[in-house]
């Protein structure tokens, strides 16, 4: 039960803060998040297939 609820917690919170991670990273690291996006979303789907196969 807990493999199908943390994923979904996890990406629930990225999308509430989504204004403050990204104003944090663009403060530290001086880059938009766009292209972390695209790679952290390939990240978030390929942990929840992992996750639901085991």
């Amino acid at each position: 039960m807990i493999k199908y609820i943390l994923p979904a917690i996890i990406i629930l919170l990225i999308i509430l803060f989504w204004e403050k991670i990204n104003e944090y990273f663009y403060k530290r690291f001086n880059i938009k998040l766009n292209y972390i996006v695209v790679s952290s979303i390939i990240v978030a789907i390929t942990v929840i297939l992992l996750l639901l196969n085991y």
